[in-house]
């Protein structure tokens, strides 16, 4: 009797031990992954938070470039040198009334401008700002970037539909039409891209340009892609779908307060995203502009911002400086000229690459 109970007992020890260095393991488990869920949560604030900051300011940079070029002052009224318009205007946005149109669908009208918003910057995950210095580094990042831009036109399709008006609808039709006509060419430019690099990661077309720049080898299609992207960011002299002596404001006439700045947010984040596209693939990303030691004390952040402001610049010098095209010439462009031009620069890419024995 003795024996089995000192046998029962020394089992009910070991058991307990077991059973604690289960709980602690679990317990270690846990926070690893609560940490690791932090690590990741903060490393989307300290993008979104900076991307949001920068898309209000954006509005400020293009009034006042847009006021230098038409020899006028622009926002000089709130704050020092109007610093503060953007704050006062989101303010405005954020106070109005929402006003929901009585025979809209409810549900999909309050859903679009969110849809939009979210898509702009779930993008921004695989953009790397600099060696390392990306959210998930994936290995198809430049195939999920073309992905979720074009998810972007559900949204805007969405809007104009839910809106039960002919206005938003024709709005909606002509945007998703030239969207979807413009990213064609935009995918047989970044083919171009991938075949002289051999990855769809975008580190690796970053660190394929260390020698030279692809805009200097493929400058034509570098602009080709930056006139493709005002198209696909319905910017001027492209912005047909908010042409105002004809649909009044296009997909988004309904909208007000803060479905129409979900909307406005929208596209700034887009024009950002793409300015970083075309300095990913045709400017060398975070590197340095010329092989200097002088150079290399700047850090790639800066380089890169840099460059995006560089595109962020002729995006609304685009605008102040040349019309609006007409509805048929778009398509004419986009159809006609644009996708025979970008599928003749992959054949004749893929010839080059395979002749001289260059592929990677």
């Amino acid at each position: 009797m003795v024996r089995t109970s000192l046998f029962h007992s020394e089992n009910t020890s070991s058991n307990l031990v077991r059973d604690k260095q289960v709980i602690i393991s679990c317990q270690q488990k846990i926070k690893s992954m609560l940490l690791h869920i932090l690590f990741i949560l903060l490393k989307i604030l300290g993008i979104v938070v900076p991307l949001l900051i920068s898309v209000a300011y954006l509005t400020l940079a293009e009034r006042k470039l847009m006021a230098s070029m038409q020899r006028r002052k622009g926002p000089n009224v709130v704050g020092f040198m109007g610093l503060l318009q953007p704050l006062c205007d989101g303010l405005k946005l954020l106070l109005k009334e929402p006003v929901l149109p009585s025979s809209a669908n409810t549900v999909i009208f309050l859903m679009a401008p969110v849809v939009t918003f979210l898509l702009s910057l779930v993008a921004w995950a695989a953009i790397p700002f600099n060696s390392g210095v990306v959210i998930a580094d994936l290995n198809l990042g430049i195939l999920y970037i073309f992905a979720v831009s074009s998810l972007g036109v559900y949204g805007i399709i969405t809007a104009g539909w839910s809106s039960n008006s002919k206005y938003a609808f024709l709005g909606c039709l002509r945007s998703a039409a030239q969207m979807v006509s413009y990213e064609v060419s935009i995918g047989l430019i970044i083919i171009c891209v991938i075949l002289c690099v051999g990855s769809l990661n975008l580190t690796d077309i970053v660190l394929a340009q260390k020698h030279v720049w692809f805009v200097i080898p493929l400058f034509p299609l570098c602009f080709l892609f930056f006139i493709s992207c005002l198209a696909e960011t319905n910017r001027a002299p492209f912005d047909l779908p908010e042409a105002e002596a004809e649909l009044v404001a296009g997909y988004n006439v309904e909208y007000s307060s803060m479905g129409f700045a979900l909307f406005f947010l929208g596209e700034y984040a887009n024009m950002i995203l793409m300015s970083s596209l075309c300095v990913i693939l045709f400017f060398g990303g975070w590197l340095a502009p010329f092989d200097f030691v002088i150079f290399h004390w700047m850090p790639g952040g800066f380089w890169f911002g840099l460059k995006v402001v560089f595109f962020l610049f002729c995006f609304v010098w685009v605008r102040a400086a040349f019309p609006r095209y007409r509805y048929d010439q778009l398509m004419t462009l986009g159809w006609k000229v644009f996708l025979p031009l970008s599928l003749a620069w992959v054949i004749f890419v893929a010839g080059v690459l395979i002749s001289f024995n260059w592929l990677p």
